[in-house]
């Protein structure tokens, strides 16, 4: 038994590398949702998992990070094991500058269309759904979203004013 149990670990050691960051790296942070952290939206599957970009200040022994948090995260602990934490692969334009983020006092994210890229009609059964593509604010280009017209005109009325 000892011997399989070792040939099954020895198999699956060959791919499985240390998580190794150099001081400097720029990370994300691992939300954890069993907290109840209200803070970064709501829980639940459309919460976010990870924040940030954050850059690593120092390693702390063999296995954890010290981060360099924000002022609005100062009451979190800087130190952090590499399990909540993941490389941050994207480049630095594909971020949304914190000051440009408007939020409001519950410390939900706020977003405002910009303007109505498209329209459509999409046929049910026995009705049609009017709905119309909206270019957000602080989003990229391929990051317009399809939505209900009478939504929108109820919500933000200037858009339609011709």
């Amino acid at each position: 038994m000892k011997a399989a149990q070792d040939r099954q670990k020895s198999y699956a050691d060959k791919r499985r590398r240390p998580i190794e960051f150099e001081v400097g790296d720029q990370v994300l942070l691992k939300v954890s949702p069993w907290k109840g952290i209200i803070r970064f939206r709501k829980r639940g599957k459309l919460s976010p998992r990870f924040i940030g970009p954050f850059r690593i200040m120092a390693q702390v022994g063999k296995v954890a990070y010290r981060l360099d948090l924000p002022d609005e995260l100062s009451g979190i602990h800087p130190t952090f094991h590499v399990s909540h934490l993941r490389k941050c692969l994207a480049d630095d334009v594909a971020y949304v500058p914190l000051n440009d983020i408007e939020i409001d006092e519950k410390l939900n994210y706020i977003e405002e269309p910009v303007a109505i890229v498209d329209r459509k009609e999409k046929q049910l059964r026995n009705k049609t759904i009017r709905q119309v593509k909206v270019q957000w604010k602080h989003r990229k280009g391929s990051e317009a979203t399809w939505e209900t017209e009478d939504e929108m005109k109820r919500l933000y009325p200037h858009l339609f004013e011709m």
